[in-house]
């Protein structure tokens, strides 16, 4: 069974009002069971021109999962807490 993954690359645009984002996004991983890999760690450019800024790597058990989350009560209120503070580029990727 393969699982999936969401990967986000997050411009951080007003850090304070992000934090609500930031609150109300863990709050729905915890209810939706997401695994963290990454979570804003340090990024070092290996090759080509591509900076991500903040990173994120959710694990999820199934691409269904991973898009019930997304799909969420609790997601779709961070989402909301989160305009104007940031801009968000997201993907799910089926994995191993």
């Amino acid at each position: 069974m393969s699982s999936a993954y969401i990967i986000a690359s997050v411009t951080v645009t007003n850090p304070e009002q992000y934090e609500d984002y930031r609150r109300l996004s863990t709050q729905a991983m915890q209810v939706h069971g997401a695994e963290v890999c990454v979570r804003g760690g340090r990024v070092e450019v290996l090759e080509g021109d591509w900076n991500p800024g903040r990173t994120v790597v959710l694990k999820f058990p199934t691409m269904e999962a991973a898009r019930a989350f997304y799909e969420s009560a609790e997601y779709q209120q961070a989402k909301a807490a989160r305009l104007g503070a940031a801009v968000m580029r997201m993907v799910c990727v089926e994995g191993i």
